[in-house]
């Protein structure tokens, strides 16, 4: 009894010894967690992960993009998504980003090339082996009062401007120059993204005003889609797809599983488009708020498909796959200018309601005869437009600033789009040739096929256009 007693006993003083010893620890953690040092950690680590799954919607554009042509153009296609993101990538860092947000007055920000680390960084990066511990403290706490990594955020940025430009691929697949695009891209990448930027995210006069777009429905999505738009007006459609008597030539994707996959992957990369719109994940306020996002962000693309597969036969005649698909992003898009709301069924019914304006969008768009392969215009504008006017319904914005923010950001997003497709137009053409046309811009342009053990056959519709 003694022995066994004692076990306990002497149990019983290690037990209540480690059990100090964890309270010792855990205390220091949880003081850890509020510490300086560790928010700027975690929000650093923030912005680049959500960053990274920003950038992974990039190949979920490739993918649904390249689904959704010809097999003929699928490398372009494929050359046209690296290509504009790594075109975002530079022209941000020299110049975007300075416009954006750095000194920014009512309209515009800084001219001043190339962006970089702050002095305090660069600063502490600078001290050697031999610098004090006070020196490394000091130098530690000047960087830590940031809050993060600058170049954390400029990351976090760019790849929202890659997905701006993203979107204008999609519609002016198959016939659009090659170089000419990538011209194009660097004017929005550069300067036009940038402007739309500066009024808003970047502290200009519409931020001064109230506007409220969380992540990006107006200020990505509808930007890249005006641009789209402008450039489809000027390019025109593809060969046959819209005939003399009305009818429209049905161009259903040539690769299904590849589009709804790539939605798939856009659908996961919007989690990191939304959630790092917190801009923040040091304390239990954004932890929750980042859980409400996340949950609202998922709940509205849901919505968007389940109001598509339900309206698609009305409308379009057919229960459409691909406009099923793009309900998806249309919800994605609506819920993504106030995905913050605390009430989860509104994202719902902001998801549904723009999937069912995008398809609405795409049966207007047959019938005004403007070819958009991907149905970028209904899915990114009419869907980005609804969202941000939505937020006045859940998230408690005003009618007047939300529709000011909509009409004029359409207006500059619109008319300099399409001042450089014209100007783009006259000097590198916009379109390319017809022949190139018929035979694929993946052998005329690239001398390479995607597909190369299927034989491609030229449609005749295409040959009937030839003839004209």
């Amino acid at each position: 009894m003694n022995g066994f007693g004692g076990f306990l006993c002497g149990g019983g003083r290690w037990l209540a010894g480690l059990v100090a010893l964890a309270a010792v620890l855990f205390a220091g953690v949880a003081y850890a967690q509020v510490g300086e040092e560790t928010q700027f950690i975690l929000n650093t680590f923030s912005f680049l992960i959500w960053g990274v799954l920003v950038m992974w919607m990039c190949a979920g554009f490739t993918m649904l993009e390249a689904g959704s042509v010809r097999t003929k153009n699928a490398s372009v296609i494929c050359l046209k998504n690296i290509g504009l993101y790594s075109i975002a990538g530079v022209t941000y860092y020299v110049i975007g980003y300075n416009l954006m947000y750095v000194d920014v007055g009512d309209l515009i920000g800084s001219f001043k090339g190339l962006y970089g680390p702050s002095a305090e960084e660069l600063s502490l990066l600078a001290l050697g082996e031999g610098a004090s511990e006070a020196a490394v403290e000091a130098a530690k706490s000047a960087v830590g009062a940031n809050g993060y990594a600058v170049m954390s955020d400029w990351f976090f940025q760019m790849v929202f401007v890659a997905t701006t430009a993203s979107i204008v691929s999609g519609a002016l697949a198959e016939r659009v120059r090659l170089w000419t695009f990538f011209a194009f891209t660097v004017v929005l990448t550069a300067v036009i993204y940038p402007i739309v930027g500066a009024w808003t995210w970047g502290g200009g006069w519409l931020a001064q005003w109230g506007f409220q777009d969380f992540a990006g429905s107006t200020i990505v999505h509808s930007t890249g889609g005006w641009a789209a738009l402008a450039g489809a007006l000027v390019v025109g459609p593809r060969l046959g797809k819209f005939k003399k008597d009305g009818r429209v030539k049905p161009t259903p994707p040539s690769n299904v599983p590849a589009v709804t996959l790539g939605v798939f992957i856009l659908w996961l990369g919007w989690f990191g488009f939304n959630g790092g719109s917190v801009l923040a994940m040091s304390g239990t306020v954004e932890a929750v708020t980042m859980a409400n996002v996340l949950v609202n962000t998922n709940l509205g693309a849901a919505g968007g498909v389940l109001a598509v597969m339900c309206v698609s036969r009305p409308i379009l005649g057919r229960v459409d796959l691909l406009a099923v698909l793009n309900g998806a992003i249309a919800g994605l898009v609506s819920i993504t200018a106030g995905p913050d709301i605390v009430d989860h069924y509104w994202a719902i019914i902001i998801g549904v309601i723009g999937g069912v304006l995008c398809t609405g969008g795409i049966k207007l768009l047959e019938m005004v005869k403007v070819d958009d392969v991907v149905g970028a215009v209904p899915a990114h504008l009419v869907a980005g437009v609804w969202g941000t006017l939505a937020v006045c319904i859940a998230g408690g914005g005003d009618f007047v600033v939300q529709l000011v923010g909509v009409l004029s950001i359409g207006v500059l997003a619109f008319s300099l789009s399409l001042l450089v497709w014209f100007g783009l137009e006259k000097t590198m053409g916009a379109r390319i040739e017809r022949d190139h046309e018929m035979l694929g811009q993946d052998a005329a342009e690239l001398g390479i096929e995607a597909y190369p053990e299927f034989v491609v056959v030229p449609d005749a519709d295409e040959f009937e256009e030839m003839s004209k």
